[in-house]
């Protein structure tokens, strides 16, 4: 069976081959520039939603790189320490906006912890 081709298109928005499929994903907050803020990255690990290709080396929500304000944020500590129980070598790291779309981890707290999200056609 031949894998549907899956890439990142715009900042959030997964664009399939297939023109039957039409995912979008959540967007995060504003779209603000965290860079400065912080994130966990990771060795890289696939996306756990059937038929997507994304692969993530930091942790993420809807393919959106999660970001904290501060370095010693519980709840930054608290999803690395879950990374590192699952073999994931997590790092905390200074985000940089070309790691990729982020979304502030309270904004996805808030937002109900989307992970995908599909369109209504």
């Amino acid at each position: 069976m031949e894998r549907e081709e899956i890439r990142l298109g715009r900042a959030g928005v997964v664009e399939a081959t297939d023109p039957d499929v039409d995912e979008e994903l959540w967007t995060g907050d504003d779209e603000s520039d965290h860079a400065g803020w912080y994130c966990v990255r990771t060795d890289p690990f696939p996306c756990p939603a059937p038929g997507c290709s994304f692969v993530a080396e930091f942790m993420t929500a809807a393919h959106l790189v999660l970001v904290w304000e501060e370095r010693d944020d519980p709840n930054l500590l608290r999803h690395a320490q879950r990374a590192k129980e699952v073999g994931r070598n997590p790092r905390v790291v200074t985000y940089e906006q070309t790691y990729g779309p982020s979304a502030s981890y309270y904004a996805w707290e808030a937002a109900g912890r989307p992970v995908h999200g599909i369109r209504d056609k």
